[in-house]
Order: structure tokens, then sequence, then C-alpha cells
């Protein structure tokens, strides 16, 4: 269950009121989390992990991320593990993606490669995190300032970097609808093929891996992507 920001409690001594009414603000020790178990995780929507996401944001961003006992969870986890999600990031090391959605050990399976595209082995981790151990949500998150779009921009060449630049070659063919200068020094542009190379992703995986594309129609699961703004914090969440 998503605990809300605030909770109200009425004043049960006198007559009601709207001035009876007390507000408590609700503190990162008492959303204090523990590791989901089976029952819990099969229980949960793609609605609800979403959702989920969404408020660890909103917290990531407000300073008020929940209190965790780690070495707990270490412990407890080594039992089992049933996350709520997969998130497909990006390498950089200014996107931690537990911390911005605040998220603990158990709760997510992240894969991470520098320009967050979907090849054969990630998608054998999703259809692994998805079909076999239960998690509900597949996001593909792009970022502000991504020095893996800019290299595909700028067509770097260097060692094993050249191969793998080419999986984002197909975002930029993507934003030559682009009204402005299509170089790495556009940002505007830079964003804009991130975007592009988000959905391109999502288009993969559905392209892809029969297995996943058969539990998104099914409902079982969803693939959305997301946008992370390296100055806000904020994670924007695409149509």
């Amino acid at each position: 269950m998503i605990a809300s920001n605030f909770s109200c409690r009425n004043n049960t001594s006198g007559p009601q009121s709207k001035t009876d009414t007390v507000f408590i603000k609700e503190t990162p020790l008492a959303r204090k989390e523990k590791i989901l178990t089976a029952a819990e995780q099969q229980a949960l929507t793609p609605e609800m992990v979403l959702e989920s996401l969404v408020r660890g944001n909103e917290r990531f961003r407000n300073n008020d991320l929940t209190a965790r006992d780690h070495s707990a969870l270490v412990r407890d986890a080594s039992a089992g593990q049933y996350p709520k999600a997969v998130i497909l990031s990006c390498l950089d090391s200014r996107v931690p993606v537990e911390d911005i959605f605040d998220k603990g050990i158990g709760d997510l399976f992240v894969a991470r490669v520098a320009g967050n595209f979907a090849n054969e082995d990630i998608l054998g981790s999703m259809e692994y995190g998805c079909k076999v151990a239960g998690a509900k949500l597949i996001l593909v998150m792009g970022h502000e300032y991504c020095g893996a779009i800019k290299a595909a921009i700028d067509n770097v060449k260097m060692g094993n970097i050249t191969n793998m630049l080419t999986n984002i070659k197909p975002a930029i063919l993507e934003s030559q609808n682009y009204q402005g200068k299509k170089t790495s020094k556009d940002e505007g542009f830079v964003e804009h093929v991130a975007i592009n190379n988000v959905v391109h992703a999502i288009a993969i995986i559905k392209a892809k891996s029969a297995i996943l594309k058969e539990m998104a129609d099914r409902g079982e699961i969803k693939i959305v992507g997301a946008y992370y703004d390296l100055n806000t914090g904020e994670v924007k969440f695409l149509n």
C-alpha cells in the first residue's frame, strides 16, 4: 500500500468541526519498509507500482526519504526476492535509480547501460524480472545531458564504444524533425534524441520480446518511459 504524505485525525473529545481536524505529517520513520513478500508482490497491479514510483520520486525531491534498516533488509532479502519493477537506466553516476524513487533493497531490478538501450541481454534480464520473478512494471528512463546521446550524435569512434553507440543511432534518425541545430551542443536536440531513444527502446522491447509483449497485452505488466531532470531530480513520465 502506498503511504500518503499526510494523514488526518479527528479530535473525538468534543464536537466535530473544521477546527477539530489535526493534520499529522508522516515521518520517514513511520514509513519504515520491509522486504516485499511473494503474496504482497502478487497483489500489486502495474498501476499501483507506477504510482509508488511517482510518490517515491516526490519524496526524493522533497528530501523526505523512507527510513531503512539496511542491515535488517539484507538479512531478510537473503531468503528470496519479489521486486516491484524492472528499470532500464543509463550508466550515468548522477542517476542513482533506487534513491530517486525512494526504493531500497529488494524493491527493484535495475539494468544499467550507457544510453539505456535494450539489446538481447537486457531483454533476457527483463523477461526474467517479469515472467520469472514477478515484477509488474518495466520503466525505461533516459536523462538530461546524457553523454552517450551526445557521443552518438557526434559519431564518436573509440574501442567498444563505437559499436555500443549504434544502438542509439535509430533515435537520432527519428529526431530529424527537430527545428534547430542538430548537434550535441544544442541541449534541446540532445533532449529530443534522448526522449526518442526511450521511445525506441520501448518499441524494441515490444518487437523483440514476445514474452513481454504478451504480458503487456494481457495487462500483467506495463511498459512505460521516463526522463530524469538532473537539475531538479524530477522524473517526468512519458505518455
